[in-house]
């Protein structure tokens, strides 16, 4: 079921009908305008005057701007999180600033390196809030760290750093700061002289962006490892082959992602069982077949979708971020399947889990949006969820 444009007026009010369990009819009343001229504007026949507007939010009891402002603007983290993210942002800022004159105790590198470890995991368990509070001291300290005593040890571990700021950002939807964070990366990551952590870098660099540099990123981070046959740089190209799989499925190129899903596939196989513990990537066939899944929803290929999703049973093992993603991803299949009860269930589970990472899903609000324009009077659930994510 393709989902609908709502790049226009009457579609948000269309939505927003719905999610007030009311019909065109029942709305019609509240409002001096008549039901045709409703019925017109929701769906883009007729244009909707500063006057319609004011009077359908005002019978709704919504701001105009949930009906007049564009998609993009209700996608936005809410406001409280913007206190979170300027610290990171004031943190990755002092990378080149040399040592930090205000600091007047610093961690001894141990700790430091425990610390950035620790962050990462538990981003993976998505307690980003947590995270994200944590994080800036961290990287303050790390950053003058390296500059008072340089070593391999600490730009690996600032890099390290580098990389959950980018997680956080990235997953509370604030790309242009996660690009920040992953320039940060590539920067430590040379210093450091880890090979697998500059090709981590750039695979991340490379699911980012959406364009045709993505495949050239990623492929230039295969390129430093060339010749590597240890478990970790065999995960590590495991992984950039999954990236390009996701490349090539953006751009409906079939044969680029099972090329590259099936080097996935053997690189699991020869790196045996789940490699967790690798840069925290996951590598393994859990993580190809979760793959396989993404790669026939960006395709369109819903069928095949559910059929995989259906059939992925995830080991008790996998991280709570990757069970949030696989749920977000069975909700949006089920909804093409015109199974809007299981689809509601599946979002529940992800909100339940992992409610940060969620709320911030672009799957979320894509499969949110398709169940209302599948329901004639949303549910009292469905109306929730919506609010939950700002709809």
């Amino acid at each position: 079921m393709p989902l609908p444009d709502d790049d226009h007026i009457g579609s948000r009010i269309r939505t927003q009908r719905r999610l007030a369990r009311l019909t065109q009819v029942q709305l019609a009343n509240r409002i001096p305008y008549s039901l045709s001229l409703l019925s017109q504007v929701e769906c883009g026949a007729r244009p909707a005057t500063p006057g319609f507007v004011a009077a359908v939010a005002q019978a709704l009891r919504v701001d105009t701007s949930e009906l007049t402002g564009p998609p993009a603007v209700t996608s936005q983290p809410p406001d409280r999180l913007l206190s979170l993210v300027a610290p990171i942002r004031e943190a990755l800022d002092r990378y080149d600033l040399g040592p930090n004159p205000d600091l007047t105790a610093v961690r001894p590198l141990p700790e430091l390196v425990t610390a950035a470890e620790t962050l990462c995991q538990r981003v993976r368990a998505t307690r980003l809030r947590a995270v994200a509070k944590e994080l800036p001291t961290v990287v303050i300290e790390l950053t003058h760290t390296v500059w008072t005593a340089p070593s391999t040890e600490s730009w690996r571990a600032l890099a390290s750093a580098y990389r959950t700021a980018h997680d956080v950002a990235l997953k509370l939807d604030h790309p242009d700061l996660a690009r920040v964070a992953l320039d940060r990366m590539g920067w430590a990551a040379g210093r450091a002289s880890d090979p697998c952590m500059e090709a981590v870098q750039r695979y991340k660099r490379g699911t980012l962006w959406r364009c045709a540099t993505s495949a050239q990123l990623i492929t230039s981070g295969q390129a430093l490892l060339n010749g590597e046959t240890g478990r970790e740089a065999l995960a590590v190209t495991g992984q950039l082959h999954l990236g390009l799989a996701t490349v090539a499925a953006k751009h409906s190129d079939g044969a680029g992602v099972e090329r590259h899903l099936d080097a996935a596939r053997e690189l699991a196989e020869r790196v045996g069982g789940e490699a967790g513990e690798v840069h925290w990537l996951s590598f393994g066939r859990t993580n190809v077949r979760l793959h396989e899944l993404g790669t026939s929803i960006a395709m369109g290929d819903y069928d095949t979708a559910l059929g995989q999703a259906r059939a992925l049973k995830l080991p008790a093992s996998t991280l709570t971020s990757r069970r949030a993603r696989y749920l977000v991803d069975r909700a949006l299949v089920e909804m093409e399947a015109g199974s809007p009860k299981a689809s509601l269930r599946y979002l529940a589970d992800a909100r339940k889990i992992a409610p940060e990472q969620t709320r911030h899903l672009p799957g979320t609000r894509a499969t949110i949006r398709g169940l209302v324009h599948m329901s004639r009077r949303a549910p009292d659930s469905l109306g929730g969820m919506a609010r939950w994510v700002g709809m």
